[in-house]
């Protein structure tokens, strides 16, 4: 995706240079270089925040109840066991005697981990999940502050380190394209005023 951000962004850098063509035959197809774009853009990221935001609810996805039974909040990741590679996923905070519903995709995968962090980096809680019936929904109530595995919670620490970094890598390389899109549909827009 990184590199999806990356090709978006000098894109809207030569858009936003073309903006200084103003005379002639080469105004038009600037204007009209710049146009598609800024619309080829505004469809990347449409297609983009609608994935992000319905990829779970699939119908044959298997719903995950997380209820933190503790008394402080706690951060939640979940890590779905793939034999191509473990899938990390941020579930959020979730406060004590509340609940979070996620859905998994559970085609390739037969188990997954939950992680619980108090603080940054501290792991105060990992289970194991093996899922045996994939129509079954499950429920994972957080009772205790258990560590099954120190080795797998290890490994799932550090997995989750490099989702933390890649998610402030994307965070910062969308929030550049957003700010050039908007630059360069203000610059657009005011000239077509003119």
């Amino acid at each position: 995706m990184i590199a999806t951000l990356i090709i978006i962004f000098i894109a809207l850098c030569v858009a936003l240079a073309l903006t200084t063509v103003d005379r002639g035959k080469p105004r038009m197809f600037a204007r009209a270089a710049r146009l598609v774009v800024i619309a080829a853009t505004v469809a990347a990221f449409g297609y983009w925040f609608f994935q992000r935001s319905f990829a779970g609810l699939r119908e044959d996805a298997l719903s995950v109840q997380v209820i933190n039974r503790l008394p402080q909040p706690m951060d939640f990741y979940s890590i779905r066991v793939n034999k191509d590679g473990n899938l990390a996923k941020h579930l959020g905070v979730i406060h004590p005697d509340y609940y979070r519903i996620e859905y998994f995709n559970m085609e390739d995968s037969d188990e997954f981990w939950l992680v619980g962090f108090l603080g940054n980096d501290r792991v105060a809680y990992f289970s194991q999940h093996r899922v045996l019936n994939k129509n079954e929904d499950q429920l994972v109530e957080v009772n205790n502050y258990i560590n099954q595995s120190q080795k797998l919670s290890t490994k799932a620490a550090r997995q989750i380190a490099e989702l933390q970094a890649t998610n402030v890598r994307e965070a910062i390389w969308v929030t550049l394209d957003l700010l050039l899109l908007f630059l360069n549909t203000v610059l657009f827009l005011r000239r077509k005023a003119k």
